[in-house]
C-alpha cells in the first residue's frame, strides 16, 4: 500500500472527521444566522401590519435556497447580437402562438384594451416574452427566494421591502404562500411582477376580490393593461418603426435624449428600409440603434417605446416586444 506523502491513515482519517465537524459546524451557524434574521423579518412585519397567522404560514420552516445564490452570482454576461436576441425571442413559433393566443381571448383582450387605452397586441406580446403566455413562471417559491437575496446582503435592502411587499400580498388573501411562484428574483405571474409593481398595478378586474396575476387571466391582462396604462401609453399610437439612415449621418443624433417631430426626422433624410417616406403624422420621435456604436439596425421611436422601457430598461427587449406586437398584429 502507497503511503500519502504528509498523512499517516490515522491522521488523514482524523483531517477528514475534522473537516466534516468544520462543514457541519458551519452549515449550522448559517443556519443560526439565517434564523436569527428571519425573526427580526418577523418582527418588522408584525409591525407594519401583517398578521402572525400569514408569517406562521408564509415564513414557518423556511429555508434559503442555494440555487437562488447561484443564479445572482452567476448571471452570464449579456454577449447575444441583436439578431441573435430577436431570433431567441421572437422566433416564428412564437409569432404564431401569440396569433392563436390573441384569437382565443380575443374578446376579453379587446375589452381590456377600451379600458385602459392599451392595444391588446401589445398585451400579448408582453406576455409571450415574459412567460412564454404563462407557460413558464419560473416555479420558484416568491416567498423563500425574496428570503434568500434579502439575507445574502448583495442587494438586501432592495429585497428585504419586496419581501415585505410579497407577505403584504399574501396576507390581503390575493395569494397562498405554497402558489405564490415566480422567478428566483422574486418575478411572479403571467406577466413578472415584482410585488412593488403589484401593489402599484395589479387589478382584481373579474371583481372576486383577488388579484391573481398567476392563474385569472382577466387579472392579467387587465394588470399589464394598467402597468402601461399608469406609466403613459398612448393607445393611439404604435411603439417605433425600423429606418434607414442617409449617407454622413450625425450620430449624435442617435439616442433619447434627442426628440424631433417626424417632419424633421424626413427633412434630415431617414426614411422607411425600402427608401419611402415616413408616416406623415408628425409625431415627436427619437432614434435608436439596437447594438453597439456604428453597428446593429436603427428604429425611430415614439412615446410607447419609453414607457416599454418602464417595463423593463432594455432596447433589445423593447423592440423585441414592439416586433412581436406587430408580427401578432390583430388590434
Amino acid at each position: 500500500m502507497k503511503r500519502n506523502k504528509f498523512f499517516s491513515p490515522p491522521a488523514l482519517a482524523l483531517v477528514l472527521v475534522l473537516g466534516a465537524v468544520n462543514s457541519w459546524a458551519n452549515a449550522a451557524a448559517a443556519a443560526a444566522d439565517f434564523d436569527t434574521w428571519l425573526a427580526g423579518l418577523r418582527a418588522e412585519a408584525l409591525a407594519k401590519g401583517i398578521r402572525p397567522e400569514t408569517l406562521d404560514r408564509a415564513l414557518g420552516g423556511l429555508t434559503p435556497i442555494k440555487r437562488v445564490i447561484e443564479l445572482d452570482r452567476r448571471q452570464p454576461e449579456f454577449t447575444l447580437t441583436f439578431d441573435q436576441y430577436l431570433a431567441r425571442v421572437v422566433p416564428r413559433h412564437r409569432v404564431n402562438r401569440g396569433r392563436a393566443k390573441f384569437a382565443e381571448h380575443r374578446d376579453l383582450l379587446t375589452k381590456i384594451g377600451r379600458k385602459y387605452g392599451v392595444q391588446p397586441r401589445f398585451i400579448v406580446a408582453l406576455w409571450g416574452i415574459e412567460t412564454d403566455f404563462g407557460r413558464i413562471d419560473g416555479g420558484f417559491s416568491v416567498i423563500r427566494a425574496l428570503a434568500t437575496l434579502a439575507h445574502d446582503g448583495r442587494r438586501s435592502r432592495f429585497f428585504r421591502g419586496q419581501l415585505i411587499r410579497a407577505l403584504r400580498i399574501v396576507d390581503q388573501g390575493h395569494i397562498t404562500p405554497d402558489k405564490m411562484k415566480g422567478s428566483w428574483a422574486g418575478a411572479m405571474g403571467q406577466f413578472q411582477f415584482m410585488p412593488s409593481s403589484f401593489e402599484a398595478y395589479a387589478i382584481d378586474y373579474d371583481g372576486d376580490g383577488r388579484r391573481d396575476i398567476w392563474r385569472n387571466r382577466a387579472d392579467a391582462f387587465a394588470s399589464a393593461a394598467n402597468y402601461l396604462s399608469k406609466s403613459g401609453w398612448r393607445g393611439d399610437q404604435t411603439w417605433g418603426r425600423a429606418v434607414r439612415l442617409p449617407d454622413r449621418f450625425d450620430p449624435s443624433l442617435i439616442g433619447l435624449k434627442v426628440k424631433k417631430p417626424m417632419r424633421e426626422w424626413q427633412r434630415i433624410g431617414v426614411r422607411r428600409p425600402d427608401g419611402s417616406g415616413l408616416p406623415r403624422r408628425n409625431l415627436s420621435a427619437s432614434l435608436v440603434r439596437a447594438g453597439k456604436a456604428g453597428g446593429g439596425p436603427v428604429f425611430l421611436v415614439y412615446n410607447n417605446y419609453r414607457v416599454t422601457l418602464k417595463w423593463n430598461r432594455s432596447t433589445f427587449f423593447a423592440v423585441a416586444v414592439g416586433t412581436l406586437a406587430e408580427r401578432i398584429g390583430g388590434g
